[in-house]
């Protein structure tokens, strides 16, 4: 990169506006998934050792589910998209050290985790609820 040239230099809220659609649309799809069926995610945590496996599925489904809108709105969306990174962190670490799982299925945790880094980082954007809120009460 030349130095002083900054591809896309001026669209940094867009940017962050785009990465939260799309972190927080895949969150409320998998949150749908969890909300739908309650027990058998119960079931698949427990399975899995994350006991008891209805206290962590209501909490990870709230956390993608709710986590997500709010995301997408900008709403806390550095507490949500922290949360949800750290589930990207365990996911990662149990899909390395307890099931041998390729790079392959666990690179999309990896993804997001990066997804959630940005917006931990660099906070919602001008485009958010939370920059709208904060200009109407300053």
């Amino acid at each position: 990169m030349v130095s002083g040239f900054v591809p896309l230099s001026g669209t940094e809220d867009l940017t962050l506006l785009a990465v939260r659609i799309i972190l927080g649309t895949v969150m409320v799809y998998y949150g749908t998934l969890k909300i739908k069926d309650l027990k058998a995610n119960a079931k698949f945590l427990d399975k899995i050792g994350f006991k008891p496996g209805a206290f962590w599925g209501f909490i990870v489904m709230m956390i993608d589910l709710f986590g997500g809108i709010l995301i997408i709105l900008g709403v806390y969306a550095g507490i949500f998209a922290a949360l949800f990174g750290f589930q990207m962190i365990i996911g990662i670490i149990w899909k390395t050290t307890k099931t041998d799982k390729p790079f392959t299925d666990w690179s999309y945790n990896l993804i997001l985790l990066a997804l959630s880094l940005v917006i931990i980082t660099f906070g919602p954007g001008k485009y958010s609820l939370n920059n709208v809120l904060f200009n109407l009460l300053a």
